[in-house]
């Protein structure tokens, strides 16, 4: 069973059983809707839908490419301002271009005496450059999945332009693998660096926006305080619980 497939098992497992809605309450998205999108990764891995025939032949995997992207777009449009869009957007390029470059200047070749897996290598230098790159929660994700993707289709067009007999796979075989991890980093490092951050400057900056699931756990429900539906901001997605964009 491919790595990405148990890594997506144990996530389910943890949204299942409670464990992760703080994270996901910060990247706008429910249980029901988390679990939904694993779901159909997890069926996707197994669908290849072709698209060129030939000497070089080109498919696109439904799981690890077609279903992350749809995640992506869905978070960017749950996005409480352009300017978090943008952010995103450009993270996913800056990603991709990193990921570009150690493709590029690393020879994977036999013999092998690489000290990383390249699978590890792509997925580490995603999920990193995702979210220094993007910063919260939500934004970090998308570059990490979507980095990795870019970068796949980058390799795709290069593939073609040197006309080089292949069967390529967008989004499959390792590529499914580094989405699926490229994205765990990435948001792993905002959580724990935001809740680091929090903690050390003695808790979570307090507004109106905050969801009221984060203000019930942080113990600061109010009454008083408004619907989250009806005014929320780019604030609680920030991995350093900072208010607005700092940088």
């Amino acid at each position: 069973m491919p790595f990405g497939l148990i890594v997506l098992f144990v996530v389910a497992a943890l949204i299942y059983f409670g464990l992760a809605h703080r994270v996901l309450d910060r990247m706008r998205l429910t249980d029901s809707q988390a679990l939904l999108f694993l779901g159909l990764m997890v069926a996707g891995s197994f669908v290849n839908v072709p698209l060129v025939r030939g000497s070089t032949s080109l498919s696109v995997n439904v799981g690890g490419a077609i279903v992350p992207a749809a995640l992506a777009i869905y978070l960017l449009a749950k996005a409480g301002t352009t300017k978090e869009r943008v952010r995103g957007v450009l993270a996913a390029v800056a990603t991709a271009a990193a990921i570009w470059i150690i493709s590029s200047v690393t020879d994977f070749e036999p013999p092998r005496t690489n000290f990383i897996d390249p699978i590890w290598l792509f997925s580490i230098v995603g999920g990193v450059a995702g979210y220094i790159a993007g910063r919260s929660r939500r934004s970090a994700f998308i570059a990490g999945t979507m980095g990795v993707i870019l970068a796949d289709l980058m390799h795709t067009a290069q593939v073609f332009a040197r006309d080089i007999r292949s069967d390529v796979s967008i989004g499959g075989a390792g590529v499914f693998d580094a989405v699926v991890l490229a994205g765990l980093i990435a948001v792993g490092l905002a959580e724990v660096v935001g809740e680091s951050r929090e903690r050390l400057q003695g808790g979570p900056v307090v507004d109106g926006d905050r969801p009221e699931a984060l203000r019930v756990d942080e113990g600061i429900a109010d009454e008083d305080a408004p619907d989250e539906d009806a005014s929320r901001s780019e604030t609680d997605d920030h991995g350093d619980g900072s208010e607005g964009d700092t940088r």
